[in-house]
């Protein structure tokens, strides 16, 4: 376990892979397996933080979404609708992977929360398992954000092998201005529908788009700001040491873990296929044909995915910009893995 947040920790600092989180979990994960360090015993700084953030009132994860609504421009989304569907699209690798984990053995809570490894979110992830399997909460966690890092890398092959040349070298129209009216009603409206319809998603539905109106409404910069730099920061700093403190050797080094790893990386892949491959069909019946590698962004990796989507077209045409038109399934992609876990928790919670 030492090697391995130490690893984690190295992956953060020399490749710059998801450092907010992977530096703390693995400093987490370090000194938890220290002999008779007790750090997760009942009253300890960590076990307290623990216990009354994450496993008995799962408060860290909505607060995160604050933060990410306040960082988030809803801009292309709304300026282009259509998009809306490829980050529901990229959703199946979750579905697909939830019965895939029944079929190797995993129960329901299980399975569900392997499955939403696939929208590539940690908040998510850890907002489900806590609430579903928590004993899984640390493999769940460190496979979601490890592949959220890996993006760069697992995402461009599955995009050119499901994609051509000349699909690849689609331009999109620029989008269109949107207008402060837009950006102010959109938050208020998705939070009203999406939490109608899947209630136990408004937690993290709720603070994304509270924290998004903080960002849009300009009036209150003093909110707008607290939420992206000192609250995200503070709240990260305690979920990765926390989440790392989940993870001694005796419950993380099993052969589930592994499984829980490889189910992981498929649900990410079918994932990013699904988004690719819906956009593909989506061109049959459009006359402005969207570029496929779009589709690619509608997991939850914001804006990692929309910048891989970017690389990969310019790779082709050195003058074709879509990162724009990317992050409109990217958003999407957040909006879509919460409302999936609000789905799981609806279904498998009485």
């Amino acid at each position: 376990m030492w090697i391995i947040g130490i690893t984690l920790i190295t992956l953060a600092i020399r490749k710059k892979y998801e450092p907010l989180l992977l530096v703390p979990i693995g400093f987490g994960m370090l000194i938890i397996n220290i002999p008779l360090s007790d750090l997760m015993k009942e009253g300890h700084l960590l076990w307290v933080f623990y216990h009354f953030t994450i496993d008995r009132w799962d408060i860290l994860p909505p607060l995160i979404f604050i933060g990410i609504g306040a960082m988030t421009d809803f801009g292309p989304l709304i300026a282009n609708p259509k998009t809306l569907l490829l980050g529901a699209a990229a959703q199946f690798g979750v579905y697909m992977t939830f019965f895939g984990s029944l079929l190797l053995g995993f129960n329901l809570h299980e399975a569900a929360s392997i499955g939403i490894i696939g929208g590539a979110d940690g908040p998510t992830t850890i907002f489900l398992t806590s609430q579903l399997a928590s004993h899984l909460l640390g493999a769940t966690v460190v496979a979601a954000y490890s592949y959220m890092a890996l993006v760069p890398i697992i995402q461009p092959p599955i995009m050119r092998l499901l994609t051509t040349k000349e699909e690849r070298k689609i331009r999109m129209k620029k989008l269109r201005n949107v207008s402060k009216l837009e950006k102010v009603g959109f938050p208020l409206l998705a939070t009203l529908i999406i939490c109608l319809l899947v209630p136990n998603a408004a937690p993290l539905i709720g603070m994304l788009m509270v924290g998004n109106l903080f960002r849009e409404c300009g009036v209150v910069e003093r909110l707008s700001k607290t939420a992206q730099n000192e609250l995200i920061n503070i709240v990260t700093i305690f979920l990765g040491l926390c989440i790392g403190a989940t993870m001694p050797a005796e419950v993380f080094l099993k052969p589930q873990t592994l499984y829980i790893f490889f189910l992981g990386l498929v649900a990410f892949c079918f994932s990013t296929a699904s988004g690719l491959l819906l956009a593909k069909f989506m061109n049959l019946f459009l006359k402005d044909k969207i570029n496929p590698l779009i589709g690619a962004a509608g997991v939850s990796a914001v804006p990692m995915a929309a910048r891989v989507a970017q690389t990969v077209a310019m790779k082709e045409d050195k003058h074709n910009f879509i990162l724009m038109q990317a992050m409109g399934p990217n958003v999407a992609g957040t909006i879509g893995t919460a409302t999936a876990a609000g789905l799981f928790i609806t279904m498998l919670i009485k």
